[in-house]
């Protein structure tokens, strides 16, 4: 039998973590009793700098009872960090590790066909919502639209997945050698080209407190995945640059005629939208290259993605710190 870690960034979810472990922990239980997984599996909670008293509840939780070991990062980091810490953190005491929030939104029944898909031979194993009933109209349409660009510009992510998969301890120690600072894990994985398969399910309404991730943060995390995989945005903006060219162009020969038949004045209107458009366009143009040379800059600092301030393994009953920077 295999051991499998459960891998939970945390952020400010002290109102659902006590359902959430205690759930997890029921599950963990039948796994071992149907002997799907090994006794020495473990819950991994990741307190990604919260301001709360998330990580007070994790200690007590490991006091209690091995099962769950807790991981506190020295700030907030961000989620995909902050998974990403948990991931590398454990990926050498295990055989298989599935992660997934702490919102009870992933349907943690799915971790039995995960479990199966990975005896079959699949490294990776993704989470598929099968629908988006519980989201707004508005969500729905950007988060669908999201995954639709997202292809559009070359990136090979798994339409209407997350962050709730499974990874063996050999795709772990794949994603280990990518080292890039802006990570986009959902990008990422694919990449690693092991054997994958699906697993759909229907996602839950938040069990409790409020979502951490509002429209603001929506946002940018979007961008941070298009900018962190394609290079396509800087293309897009060439090929607006030649056509922008091919219409000046046009536009001079249609000045020289205009100024031959002797009607100067005429065309006033146009130079300005021309001279507003084209200032607009440039600025566009700077800022979207300058994102991308702000990114060079983070990664040849090489600066740690993230930073283990506790680890509380099966070797600690109380808080003691490791200092890991990955």
């Amino acid at each position: 039998m295999d051991t499998l870690y459960l891998v939970i960034p945390c952020y400010n979810e002290e109102e659902v973590l006590p359902e959430t472990a205690k759930q997890l922990l029921q599950k963990m239980n039948a796994l071992i009793a149907e002997k799907k997984i090994s006794n020495k599996s473990r819950i991994v909670f990741v307190n990604d700098g919260s301001k709360d008293r998330t990580w007070e509840i994790i200690s007590q939780y490991h006091t209690e009872n091995p099962i769950y070991q807790g991981i506190c990062l020295s700030r907030n980091r961000g989620h995909q960090n902050a998974l990403l810490a948990g991931l590398m953190t454990v990926k050498d005491h295990c055989d298989l590790t599935i992660s997934l929030d702490a919102d009870l939104q992933d349907d943690i029944d799915a971790i039995d066909a995960m479990i199966d898909k990975y005896y079959d031979g699949n490294d990776v194993v993704y989470g598929v919502r099968s629908a988006r009933k519980t989201d707004t109209f508005f969500k729905k349409f950007t988060a669908e639209s999201f995954y639709k660009i997202m292809k559009h510009l070359g990136a090979d992510v798994v339409y209407n997945h997350s962050d709730y998969r499974l990874m063996s301890r050999r795709a772990l120690d794949a994603l280990h050698s990518y080292k890039e600072v802006n990570i986009f894990l959902r990008g990422v994985v694919p990449m690693i080209g092991y054997p994958s398969d699906i697993v759909y399910y229907e996602r839950k309404e938040r069990f409790a407190g409020t979502s951490k991730y509002p429209l603001k943060k929506m946002l940018s995390f979007a961008w941070e995945g298009i900018t962190s995989l394609s290079t396509k945005p800087i293309t897009l903006i060439t090929r607006l640059g030649m056509l922008i060219f091919l219409v000046s162009i046009v536009m001079l020969i249609y000045s020289l005629v205009r100024h031959i038949m002797g009607a100067t004045i005429t065309g006033w209107t146009s130079l300005i939208v021309s001279i507003w458009a084209i200032g607009g366009l440039q600025l566009l143009a700077i800022g979207i290259i300058g994102q991308y040379i702000g990114k060079v800059y983070l990664e040849t600092k090489e600066r740690p993605r993230f930073i283990i301030k506790t680890y509380l393994d099966d070797e600690t009953n109380s808080e003691s710190a490791h200092n890991l920077a990955k």
